[in-house]
């Protein structure tokens, strides 16, 4: 069931920026960052109760995607980090595709297997790691209602 409820912008400006280009296009503008694919992902403010949408490196694996929680390698999560904690359901836009999905902490090999999968999308994720003394969460998104077979 799709997200409802008062979209809230990010206070953060190339947030902002990158969401509208993506959305205002049906997906075909703002589909990367630094030369890289994004997705865009919807959450549910855990404290707000809005709608807050976050541009995220695109890491894709047989129709779920990782999110990955690096904040550059800040000592800190992102804020978005605990609206996906509080509330995993998330709706996830790929270019045109919009899909209702379901998002968990992976850990253990689970979660070995998707870091190795973001830092081949961005490297740039094994940098975040270094620089931080926390474990980058890594989220699995996976559909809400899987194709029936």
């Amino acid at each position: 069931m799709p997200l409802d409820g008062e979209y809230e912008p990010s206070p953060e400006k190339w947030v902002r920026d990158q969401v509208e280009l993506f959305e205002s296009s049906g997906g075909t503008d703002g589909t990367t960052m630094r030369g890289m694919p994004v997705v865009i992902v919807t959450s549910r403010g855990s404290k707000s109760g809005k709608l807050r949408k976050n541009p995220v490196m695109k890491v894709e694996h047989e129709g779920s995607y990782a999110v990955v929680a690096s904040k550059g390698g800040a000592p800190e999560h992102p804020t978005w980090y605990y609206n996906m904690r509080d509330d995993p359901h998330v709706e996830l836009q790929d270019g045109p595709l919009l899909r209702d999905m379901v998002a968990h902490i992976a850990h253990g090999a689970e979660r070995e297997a998707w870091w190795e999968r973001a830092v081949a999308a961005y490297p740039d994720y094994a940098d975040y790691a270094k620089k931080t003394d926390r474990e980058i969460p890594v989220f699995v998104v996976d559909p809400a209602d899987p194709p029936q077979s």
